[in-house]
């Protein structure tokens, strides 16, 4: 008949599977480091699960290297760094900080546990990388890169800092040293903020 609609449902196309470097790195953290993802662009990592992360100013974070093993993951986004420490850490902070007296000071320190997310660094791309090649566009400026990345295999907990009541192993590294470290850092550095302002003499 002329003029009329076909009633047949028109073909629904089958969900796009990522190409390119973004599906490699998804792959990588899934497969090879069992860390679960989420779907979209940046890949982005599941926080709580398998570690959770402390987002410090890149200074403090410098500071807390030598508290943490060579194999402790560490990334760098822009002015921060983000430490990975045991699951279960973000939810003990509070009492860590008020154990260690830093409660009550305003520190530029935070913690993000189950249900938060962690843009994921390109595998294997270190500090080097923070600045990548002008024609490589699989690292966009401001990108995240691996300071210490983690070790191949789906064995990380035991390099991540934990509180000894946590369950941690006598390799792991002490949370409390890291994060007193950390926010010392961070109390030094609000007050060097403070004390470069010039009072307002109006």
């Amino acid at each position: 008949m002329v003029g009329s609609l076909s009633t047949l449902p028109l073909p629904v196309p089958a969900p796009r599977r990522p190409s390119g470097p973004e599906r490699w790195i998804r792959n990588w953290y899934e497969n090879e480091l069992g860390w679960a993802t989420v779907p979209g662009r940046p890949v982005r990592l599941v926080v709580g699960r398998r570690f959770d992360v402390l987002d410090v100013p890149a200074e403090a974070g410098r500071a807390a290297l030598r508290h943490l093993g060579p194999a402790s993951p560490v990334a760098a986004q822009g002015g921060r760094m983000r430490l990975l420490v045991a699951a279960g850490s973000a939810q003990e902070l509070p009492g860590l900080l008020r154990w260690l007296e830093w409660d009550g000071v305003d520190l530029d320190l935070v913690a993000l546990g189950e249900g938060a997310l962690m843009e994921a660094p390109p595998p294997g791309a270190g500090a080097a990388a923070a600045r990548p090649p002008a024609r490589d566009r699989s690292v966009s400026q401001g990108a995240a890169v691996w300071v210490r990345p983690p070790g191949p295999g789906c064995e990380v907990e035991a390099s991540l800092p934990t509180l000894s009541a946590l369950g941690g192993t006598g390799g792991s590294p002490d949370l409390a040293r890291v994060v007193d470290t950390v926010a010392a850092q961070c109390h030094r550095l609000r007050l060097r903020r403070v004390c470069g302002r010039r009072p307002d003499r109006s």
